[in-house]
């Protein structure tokens, strides 16, 4: 739990002064993160698959506080829901995701970062809408969400895998 508490504050295992950069496909919109993420994932349901026009999506959590955007204006596409999805203006680009009620975490989409083969999913969740054919290596699959107690144990795993191999799992 406490390396739950240390991400929400923007802390994280490894050093923060490194950088990962993202853009959209046509480069308008960049975003930069610092330090190690918090968790990688895929998500299966429906509306990810809608969204992506693919199996799943790929994502990446960090702290609200590791990530910004260094240029361009994102737009909220989606369903414009309480859970905020955010777009480059001109080439649609799904950037990341603001979850509902989680204002301290950013879900950055794992494509639009320089070096994505470095986020294979750990987790991945809506297995049950998942197409039957879709496979990822996650390490972790829920037929829904993970209940909200198991998000400390998975952070902590996931933290622990990353600190004893030195790359992401």
């Amino acid at each position: 739990m406490a390396n739950l508490d240390r991400v929400k504050r923007g802390d994280t295992m490894a050093d923060d002064r490194v950088a990962q950069e993202g853009t959209c496909r046509c480069g308008q919109v960049r975003f930069r993160v610092h330090g190690e993420p918090i968790v990688t994932m895929a998500c299966h349901c429906t509306g990810c698959q809608r969204m992506t026009a693919s199996a799943f999506s790929l994502s990446v959590l960090y702290p609200s506080a590791s990530f910004e955007v260094v240029q361009g204006e994102p737009v909220i596409g989606g369903l414009h829901g309480a859970t905020r999805h955010f777009f480059c203006p001109h080439c649609m680009s799904w950037l990341f995701t603001r979850p509902e009620g989680m204002d301290e975490f950013v879900n950055v989409r794992t494509a639009m970062l320089e070096d994505p083969g470095r986020f294979p999913p750990y987790v991945e969740t809506w297995t049950s809408e998942k197409l039957p054919w879709a496979t990822t290596p996650a390490v972790h699959s829920f037929a829904t969400l993970p209940p909200m107690e198991r998000y400390p144990e998975l952070v902590e795993e996931y933290a622990r895998v990353s600190a004893r191999t030195g790359i992401v799992p």
